[in-house]
């Protein structure tokens, strides 16, 4: 399946599973949207530790899209399922996060370097969702 139909399916909610091994050959990463006041330090975190935290994109303040990972692609509904967190306490986990968003958003993406080194990413061999 490509990308892109695979995207639609899930903004459509008829695919509300974990996306391990779902269209391989593409990207498939993690996803962290953060606040602007606390976007900088998690992009320092990340830079300086490149090989748990490689940087796929970063988007820029309030865009829901991702430009270099794909076309029409819609951070706030592309994804099966969010994980919402308030002062660190889980309060959501929502199929979409549309009614959460903040134009004061910044997301950042990461996985599929881990996999172009050679770091084998357990959940994705074995097909379940990833470890939390």
């Amino acid at each position: 399946m490509a990308p892109a139909e695979f995207r639609h399916l899930v903004r459509n909610n008829q695919f509300v599973s974990p996306t391990a091994g779902i269209c391989p050959g593409f990207s498939q990463a993690n996803l962290i949207i953060l606040p602007k006041e606390d976007a900088y330090d998690f992009l320092l975190l990340a830079q300086r530790n490149p090989k748990p935290i490689p940087i796929l994109e970063v988007s820029e303040l309030g865009q829901r899209g991702l430009k270099r990972l794909g076309q029409d692609l819609d951070i706030a509904t592309d994804i099966p399922k969010y994980r919402v967190y308030q002062d660190g306490v889980l309060v959501d986990e929502p199929l979409s996060i549309e009614k959460y968003w903040s134009d004061d958003f910044v997301s950042f993406s990461f996985e599929d370097l881990l996999l172009e080194a050679g770091i084998e990413i357990r959940h994705i061999e074995e097909k379940v969702n990833v470890p939390m």
